[in-house]
């Protein structure tokens, strides 16, 4: 079953950056791309659990700090290689505010 969640002001998140939220007991990632789209992943690498809101963006791509894997926000799929996935959840913004859908029950792993 799904849960939305209702994480405040899309002004949270500048463009080109990414922020960590907290619902539950699930960590996300959330991203606005230059182009001015949202994005909510997992908040920590697959690899070794760095922390991907600190991470470079260029457009969908964001470099984990840590050991500069790249994965595509929107999908999830790393594009550097083959074999990690990063989760990611349905976003959108409603009435200016950002609303996350969490599968309580692993419904969208990647």
């Amino acid at each position: 079953m799904s849960t939305q969640h209702r994480l405040g002001p899309s002004s949270l998140v500048p463009p080109g950056e990414g922020r960590t939220f907290r619902v539950g007991g699930v960590h996300l990632a959330v991203f606005q791309t230059r182009a001015g789209n949202y994005h909510a992943t997992a908040a920590v690498c697959p690899h070794k659990g760095g922390p991907l809101s600190d991470g470079l963006l260029g457009g969908s791509i964001v470099v984990c700090p840590l050991h500069a894997r790249k994965f595509n926000v929107e999908t999830g799929e790393r594009v550097d290689a083959e074999g990690e996935f990063l989760r990611t959840y349905p976003l959108e913004v409603v009435d200016g505010e950002l609303v996350v859908d969490v599968c309580a029950d692993d419904c969208n792993a990647a």
